[in-house]
């Protein structure tokens, strides 16, 4: 299974179930009057935006190169990445100052069994997307899988925190409910703003780590015919790089010889490193 379909089945799978999340927290939290719950439940409708957001994204980036696009459609993934990221951040705001009201006005809820049904079903569902996810990244690292794999994990550990509320209001302690609630929004817009400079430097064409471009510069000098390596730059496609460099050979070696060592290079150099999608090579006589 390709990269993209990884991406898709990640989406459709976040999809289905946070809707079920959804339609159980809501009607729970509506019953009940938990802040915590009702928090989980809009973190939940930002999760399937987030999913619907993910499966549109992989299908644009697996569209081949065209007339139009050159390099493919690989920015789509850091595209949607960046608008899953603004809805966190929105989501996250929203939380945040209903909480504070909640705190401020003492807002009570009605305890029952059936609030620790639903954070123990969250708890599971949360952690098996999570490690799915996971894998699913190990196979085909991808800002989208990962970007829900971080949502899924955080959705875990919040739940948790949800839990041990909706436990102290058994015992009245209600003031917990609201100020966990306000401890979501900012978990949501800690992940939020990662995932927005994440998409923002690759769009935006930030080059190629810099260790990364002199690993490739120590494997050109291998060959004894390159004397030098000069300006090298990358462009970023999406997950991947167009790196374009000058190598200045011998003077002495033959137009055709000087060619076919640069054609060489940039198969070479294509294949021993995954992030370069394609490479360009300039050649100097020296």
């Amino acid at each position: 299974m390709n990269r993209y379909e990884n991406t898709k089945k990640v989406g459709f799978l976040g999809i289905t179930c946070n809707l079920f999340l959804l339609i159980l927290k809501l009607s729970v939290s509506l019953l009940s009057g938990s802040s915590a719950i009702f928090a989980d439940a809009i973190n939940s409708a930002g999760d399937i935006f987030s999913s619907i957001m993910t499966y549109i994204g992989s299908k644009i980036a697996a569209t081949p190169s065209d007339e139009d696009h050159n390099f493919g459609h690989g920015k789509a993934e850091y595209i949607f990445s960046m608008l899953i990221s603004i809805f966190m951040l929105i989501i996250a705001i929203k939380i945040f100052v209903d909480s504070l009201i909640s705190v401020i006005t003492h807002q009570k809820f009605i305890f029952s069994p059936v609030l620790i049904f639903v954070c123990l079903v969250t708890i599971i569902v949360k952690f098996s997307l999570y490690l799915y996810c996971k894998h699913k990244y190990k196979e085909h690292p991808n800002i989208l899988i990962k970007a829900s794999m971080k949502d899924h994990r955080n959705d875990t550990i919040l739940t948790c925190g949800t839990l041990i509320s909706v436990i102290l209001g058994a015992f009245d302690i209600y003031y917990f409910d609201g100020i966990f609630a306000s401890i979501i929004a900012i978990y949501i817009l800690i992940t939020g703003l990662g995932i927005f400079l994440e998409s923002y430097k690759v769009l935006m064409d930030v080059s190629l780590e810099k260790a990364e471009k002199e690993n490739i510069i120590t494997f050109i000098l291998k060959n004894k015919d390159i004397k030098r390596v000069t300006d090298f730059y990358t462009i970023a496609t999406g997950y991947k790089y167009i790196a374009i460099l000058t190598i200045a050979v011998d003077g002495n070696l033959s137009t055709f010889k000087s060619h076919e060592i640069a054609d060489q290079l940039e198969k070479s150099i294509t294949k021993e490193y995954r992030k370069i999608y394609k490479t360009i090579i300039h050649v100097n006589p020296e």
